[in-house]
């Protein structure tokens, strides 16, 4: 999967993947896939200390930002599994990359 450069990311895109990494328990999870590889929302839970229901919250978030992926499969006794990863992304968060993306539509019509 091709990573994202921030100098390609306009304004809006990067303030999305910007918010959903201002998180401590979204970088929490981040680091847990990164190092662990793909989990399973339960066990990820645990092993982050977390609830599922607050996990879910935060993979949502994260997955809208395109920061993870998920895929549902089937376990050997038939139960459903919600596998997370890490999608291949690259923020590059310079001067220039933010005036770039500064100079989007919808961020020059904001005050």
């Amino acid at each position: 999967m091709k990573a994202d450069n921030a100098l390609s990311l306009d304004g809006d895109q990067m303030l999305v993947k910007l918010a959903a990494l201002a998180n401590p328990h979204r970088l929490r999870i981040v680091a847990a896939l990164t190092a662990g590889g793909r989990n399973y929302v339960s066990r990820l839970a645990r092993e982050i200390g977390i609830s599922r229901p607050l996990l879910h919250l935060h993979l949502q978030k994260l997955q809208e930002a395109g920061l993870v992926v998920s895929q549902l499969e089937l376990s050997p006794d038939g139960k459903a599994l919600n596998f997370f990863e890490v999608s291949a992304f690259a923020i590059e968060l310079t001067p220039a990359a933010i005036l770039k993306a500064a100079a989007s539509p919808t961020l020059k019509t904001e005050t």
